[in-house]
């Protein structure tokens, strides 16, 4: 099966990143702290915006929004991934690792969903938002810190109470 991407200028994307077999490695402060710093520096060499984030022990999800005629997020994911695992110490490297210069960090590839309309993005703003509570590591999104869900409520995208209970827009839409 061939696999291909497809990028539509100034797209909104959700995005799906995975650690190399699933270790929790982003459970620890420093690593959240790090991938937060290297958004940020990302996003001034090569700008796009976060429409949503959720960083999990052993995944992240995402919703980008890139700029008008911009379609190069495979640049940007290969970069956050570059300089997440230059400064990540603390793996011993197998010699096969040694010998290709990797750390077992990320998986290789990463998972994109074109966002085609109003209600396709909700959906998955929602999908990012109530992913913690999926995964039971808390019995509401305001509980898990390292989410984009306050900043949602700030917008007025949420209601008080709103993932306590599986959203109905959820019901159907499997993503993992």
């Amino acid at each position: 099966m061939e696999f291909r991407r497809y990028y539509r200028p100034g797209g909104r994307y959700f995005f799906t990143v995975v650690t190399y077999r699933r270790q929790p490695i982003l459970t620890q402060p420093k690593n959240i702290e790090r991938l937060r710093q290297i958004f940020r520096e990302i996003t001034k060499k090569k700008p796009f915006r976060i429409d949503a984030i959720v960083i999990l022990p052993d995944h992240l999800h995402t919703v980008w929004q890139l700029p008008d005629g911009d379609t190069d997020f495979s640049i940007r994911w290969r970069m956050i991934k570059h300089d997440f695992s230059a400064t990540f110490q603390e793996m011993p490297l197998s010699n096969y690792q040694k010998h290709k210069r990797e750390k077992p960090i990320w998986q290789r590839r990463f998972w994109e969903h074109v966002i085609r309309n109003e209600s396709d993005w909700r959906r998955h703003i929602d999908y990012i938002h109530y992913n913690p509570v999926k995964h039971g590591y808390v019995s509401s999104p305001l509980e898990w810190p390292f989410s984009s869900f306050r900043n949602a409520i700030k917008k007025g995208w949420y209601g008080d109470g709103w993932g306590n209970n599986e959203p109905e827009s959820l019901k159907d839409l499997w993503i993992e």
